[in-house]
């Protein structure tokens, strides 16, 4: 599904990405982990298409074709979902406003009618009993006054309802409590399976025991130093980085 190829970004001729290659295969979830300053969320930030980062080499494929070609809005349109480890806060746009706004500008850029209302505001409701999530999180202005934990399960929630090709997490697990990361722990189970693929940018080993995914790769200077499966979590969290890097 998606595929990076000799990767090389930096920042203020800063080298953050260096030589990078990897593939996620559709149906796969792939955890990234490594110290703060390694280039984990530069590789997110690239694959979203976020501004302000200069390519100097390599490609990204998804499904084939070379996003550096699209716009953010295209790569959106085409599958590709960023859960933001700070989701912004926009005052006097309602939650559900925005959320149906996004996805008809999706259903247009592919052909599709726009939602019926009443269908999409029906699915809103169960997916936020099926989350435990107050209804009322639909009429509240997009992450203005919410927490930590509600702007992180608001992410989940809007993925479920984008329902994309690749989700990237971009520590979305980081200063959550137990309620919340079991909350977003089951919209990913809800969200994972065979015609999707999951990359998650994470410090942290619990997020990662609820996931338990297929493959673990650790960064270091923007490349990747180890690459195993869930057990290596489990190295990771007894030995530290250090061994590593």
């Amino acid at each position: 599904m998606l595929e990076i190829k000799n990767l090389s970004v930096s920042v203020q001729n800063k080298t953050i990405i260096n030589n990078l290659n990897l593939k996620i295969e559709k149906g796969k979830k792939v955890a990234i982990m490594g110290p703060n300053g390694s280039g984990k969320s530069t590789l997110s930030n690239v694959i979203a298409g976020k501004q302000g980062y200069e390519i100097n080499e390599g490609q990204i494929l998804f499904d084939d074709v070379n996003i550096f070609d699209l716009d953010p809005e295209e790569r959106a349109a085409k599958g590709i979902f960023l859960a933001f480890q700070y989701p912004v806060e926009i005052p006097g746009i309602a939650n559900a406003s925005f959320l149906r706004t996004a996805l008809n500008s999706v259903r247009k850029y592919n052909g599709e009618k726009d939602l019926n209302t009443r269908e999409f505001l029906d699915e809103c409701k169960d997916l936020s009993k099926k989350l435990k999530l107050d209804t009322s999180f639909l009429s509240r202005d997009l992450n203005t006054g919410f927490s930590g934990g509600e702007k992180k399960k608001n992410e989940i929630f809007h993925m479920l309802m984008m329902k994309p090709k690749l989700c990237i997490l971009d520590e979305i697990d980081s200063g959550l409590d137990i309620d919340a990361l079991k909350v977003i722990s089951n919209g990913l189970f809800q969200y994972s399976n065979e015609n999707n693929s999951l990359l998650i940018i994470t410090h942290y080993q619990r997020l990662l025991d609820y996931i338990k995914p297929d493959e673990v790769h650790i960064f270091n200077e923007g490349n990747i130093v180890k690459s195993g499966d869930y057990s290596l979590v489990e190295t990771l969290e007894e030995k530290g980085y250090q061994e590593f890097i």
